[in-house]
């Protein structure tokens, strides 16, 4: 087995053993690489010939700095799939109890109305161009309505690659996803006219960057500050709530808009959820059919209470996800 030459400790070879067999299941190398590459150095360092993955040497590394509470869940995250990669190696490690990992905050999910996301995309339309990334007043626009009509992650927008749309048939194939699930997309007929003119556009300004949206020469837009962008937009849409009234909403909330817009249209037009579901599932890319099915949790109450649908059949799968997991 190769070793990476950035791990220099006797667990080099674990570590870097147990980043391939993830890859090679379509996990990122990045939630754990920091972790992973401190831990070496530590062994490194503290414990240079130690070749034992011990309940000491565990909990000595994890509980360094035991009052970073945020620090120490990643550690023993990151420590517990060595050891079980380890075991499964055929090599005895102990394995740290899931008592360290606490509890993630739920992320709130809200829910636009139609007054509500009409305003946001007015307050969109009329964003002037950034001095920080030219042409942001084009680009914009179609980004966030992209994201919005094809119920995206942010950044499967924000990263999207021009030569990934078929511009005959309005398809796009997004990568950049979670978990490595790729998969195709479809856009209606007028978010594809609209990336059409769009991109007459931007053949002008950014022909060569490989990116749809560019942020600069060679990149995307930054995320932290499309962001920022969203939420200026936001509260232009809202100039008589005080801000510290005004709802919290991501960019995200565009994509949780887009399922549940969805799930009433199908409702409405009394279609089976049980047969509707698969599909959900696999346009916006979930892992598990629960992933999906959490939305129904966000229709409003009186179509919770729809007789002509059996909300009995999804007792078993919506329990499952909980906000944050997605």
């Amino acid at each position: 087995m190769a070793i990476n030459n950035n791990y220099t400790s006797c667990f080099a070879e674990y570590i870097q053993g147990m980043i391939s067999a993830r890859a090679a299941l379509g996990y990122a190398e990045e939630p754990y690489a920091a972790a992973l590459h401190s831990f070496d150095r530590y062994c490194s360092d503290s414990y240079p010939e130690c070749n034992e993955l011990t309940e000491r040497l565990v909990m000595s590394w994890v509980l360094k700095d035991n009052d970073d509470t945020k620090g120490v869940q990643g550690r023993a995250r990151a420590i517990r799939l060595l050891a079980q990669y380890m075991n499964l190696s055929g090599q005895e490690a102990y394995v740290l109890p899931d008592r360290y990992f606490g509890n993630p905050k739920p992320k709130e999910v809200y829910m636009f109305t139609d007054a509500e996301l009409s305003r946001l995309f007015s307050a969109i339309d009329a964003l002037p161009e950034s001095s920080r990334v030219p042409h942001s007043h084009l680009m914009l626009p179609v980004m966030f309505r992209l994201i919005y009509t094809c119920g995206l992650r942010p950044q499967e927008g924000r990263e999207l690659h021009r030569r990934n749309i078929n511009f005959q048939t309005g398809e796009i194939l997004i990568t950049n996803t979670k978990k490595k699930k790729e998969r195709f997309v479809v856009m209606s007929d007028d978010m594809f006219a609209l990336c059409r003119r769009y991109d007459k556009m931007r053949q002008f300004f950014y022909e060569d960057n490989r990116y749809f949206f560019p942020g600069s020469a060679d990149g995307p837009i930054d995320g932290a500050w499309l962001n920022r962008q969203f939420q200026k937009c936001w509260k232009s849409a809202n100039p008589d709530i005080p801000k510290e009234n005004l709802p919290h909403v991501r960019i995200y909330s565009l994509r949780h808009r887009f399922a549940s817009a969805n799930l009433n249209r199908w409702m409405d037009g009394q279609k089976d959820l049980t047969a509707m579901l698969p599909r959900l599932r696999a346009y916006m890319g979930h892992y598990t059919l629960a992933e999906t099915a959490y939305y129904i949790h966000l229709l409003p109450e009186n179509l919770v209470k729809n007789k002509g649908v059996d909300w009995d059949a999804f007792s078993g799968i919506i329990p499952e996800v909980e906000p944050w997991q997605d």
